[in-house]
């Protein structure tokens, strides 16, 4: 089956092609580890599942669906209501790091759940970026390559991956249920990234607050020795006495922030190599395949 970049997909003639009296047992192939379904009898699946199996309604991806509807009305009170836009924002995020808990817990992994839970994460960080480019205006090259960088490195992490969710005939595919399963001779940074779950969440959780911090930024004016006791305040130079909380609080993010964008780097870079590796293992495939069909033909 040849997936397309509008989503479609075709069926090769030499490929086992079902039809409607096939019964749907023999419209899957085997390919790994995993079922290749015909995106037809997919739909058919997920039209027909029942209440008691219903992806749909797995507790995470619950989770997931709340996550969306938090971080929409974060955006709603964006340009008015820090305080609802800010305590939204945060719950919709902390409860990136529950959904895969309770996936996990109850034996409700799907791959729906990873790929809407890499969506919700990418959208909600890129609408605030969005908005920060307007408040920042001079910056907002800066956060539109941001925007851009998460973006395709993500895709191309998730389209390359050899054990990746999305299956392309011109990929090394296993059928992994999520872009977060990176083996380390692929990439020590990625490995170590993405399967220790301390690292992850400390770095997503940073970047995140280095963003919300310049949100917070456009709001609160008041310098931190208001609300400081005077003791302290004699003890603290006047520099940082002069900042706001959301002003120290970017501060101290930064680096994780900027980490974060390196690690985004990094992958970009792995994925362009794992497919120009593809490329080339393919190409090479072709050439012997040509060169075995010739002497045949001359005989």
């Amino acid at each position: 089956m040849t997936r397309h970049s509008n989503g479609s997909a075709r069926t090769h003639s030499s490929t086992f092609a079902p039809t409607a009296r096939t019964p749907i047992k023999h419209k899957i192939r085997r390919r790994g580890s995993i079922d290749v379904v015909d995106a037809k009898v997919a739909v058919d699946l997920a039209t027909a599942q029942s209440y008691s199996e219903n992806v749909f309604l797995f507790v995470p991806n619950l989770i997931g669906y709340t996550r969306v509807i938090l971080a929409g009305l974060s955006l709603h009170f964006m340009s008015y209501h820090p305080r609802y836009c800010t305590l939204l924002y945060g719950i919709s995020c902390l409860l990136d790091a529950v959904d895969g808990q309770a996936a996990r817990a109850l034996g409700q992994t799907s791959k729906f759940g990873a790929v809407l839970d890499m969506v919700t994460d990418r959208c909600t960080t890129s609408c605030l970026l969005c908005y920060l480019s307007s408040v920042y205006p001079n910056y907002a090259l800066l956060f539109q390559f941001l925007i851009a960088l998460d973006f395709s490195s993500h895709y191309m992490h998730m389209y390359s991956d050899p054990r990746k969710l999305m299956r392309h005939p011109s990929s090394l595919v296993t059928g992994s249920r999520s872009h977060k399963l990176v083996t380390s001779d692929v990439s020590r940074i990625l490995w170590y990234y993405y399967n220790d779950s301390r690292t992850l969440f400390f770095i997503c959780a940073g970047n995140e607050l280095f963003f919300v911090s310049l949100y917070l930024m456009k709001w609160i004016q008041t310098p931190i020795s208001a609300s400081l006791p005077s003791p302290l305040v004699l003890h603290l130079p006047a520099l940082l006495l002069s900042l706001t909380w959301p002003a120290v609080m970017a501060i101290l993010t930064f680096s994780v922030c900027l980490t974060k964008n390196v690690i985004n780097v990094v992958q970009l870079w792995k994925a362009s190599k794992i497919l120009v590796g593809v490329d080339l293992a393919e190409r090479a495939a072709a050439r012997e395949r040509d060169s075995t069909v010739k002497p045949e033909k001359e005989d």
